[in-house]
């Protein structure tokens, strides 16, 4: 029998009491679980100065989605293609964290409900705004 949809998923958008929608278990995640299995489409590297002539809007997508590093922006390779790894919100006292390829694993045993997070200052320069 093929494997269903839900194989090795592990979360679902919601909102969020840290900021606008985050990403939450929907069921227990044990340590060291890599979250976003499937979940293989590359970043692509956008230089930062390209998006500065952008509309205020699209620039907006840049600042909320992508990783700054190095001058540019790490990116999914369509914003139209947002999976819930970029929907990660940012904590200070995460429970994720993320590989050389920015792949997410659980750092601790997370519990069916709680949000997961990410600590944005470890992989980005845009530290205090969503950087995932």
């Amino acid at each position: 029998m093929a494997k269903l949809p839900h194989f090795s998923v592990f979360v679902r958008l919601k909102p969020s009491r840290l900021h606008g929608i985050g990403v939450f278990a929907i069921r227990d995640i044990p340590k060291e679980t890599y979250v976003f299995r499937g979940d293989s489409d590359e970043m692509v590297w956008v230089k930062a100065s390209v998006t500065k002539r952008l509309d205020k809007e699209v620039k907006k997508l840049y600042r909320d989605f992508c990783v700054l590093r190095d001058g540019n922006y790490g990116c999914p390779r369509n914003f139209n293609l947002l999976t819930p790894a970029w929907y990660v919100n940012h904590s200070e006292k995460p429970n994720l964290a993320a590989d050389e390829n920015f792949d997410f694993y659980s750092t601790r045993r997370i519990k069916k409900g709680e949000e997961l997070t990410l600590s944005y200052k470890r992989h980005s320069e845009a530290q205090g705004r969503n950087a995932f």
